[in-house]
């Protein structure tokens, strides 16, 4: 059984601010990975990138920069790619079903306000 919990947090300063910051990256690497699928679809070969192949980049974009990609939880950066990914299976099944589509969209880091952390213990503090 599959139960999710919510949490009522009284961050403090300092608290609040790496959580914004926390949201800050996760939503730039949520918008960076849309526009990566974008520009290889408009690309001449309309090649197609898939979770997998940015999930395995997420090593190299961690290593490019430790000062903000590279301190948050591995998994929860996982998370954000599935939750793209998800977006688009979303946009091609109600392209598929004649329904109107509603391609995913870049995020304001004001609309971005959830972070998934799914395996506890992977070294999030």
């Amino acid at each position: 059984m599959i139960r999710a919990y919510k949490f009522l947090l009284r961050p403090t300063v300092r608290q609040a601010q790496a959580l914004s910051e926390m949201l800050r990256d996760h939503c730039s690497l949520y918008n960076g990975a849309l526009q990566e699928r974008r520009d290889a679809w408009r690309h001449p070969s309309k090649s197609t990138v898939q979770y997998g192949v940015q999930s395995a980049q997420l090593k190299e974009i961690r290593a490019f920069d430790p000062e903000r990609q590279g301190r948050w939880s591995f998994s929860s950066q996982q998370a954000t790619l599935r939750r793209l990914d998800k977006a688009f299976a979303a946009f091609f099944r109600r392209v598929k079903a004649g329904q109107t589509p509603g391609y995913p969209r870049f995020r304001g880091v004001s609309w971005f306000d959830t972070v998934d952390f799914p395996k506890d213990g992977d070294g999030c503090r």
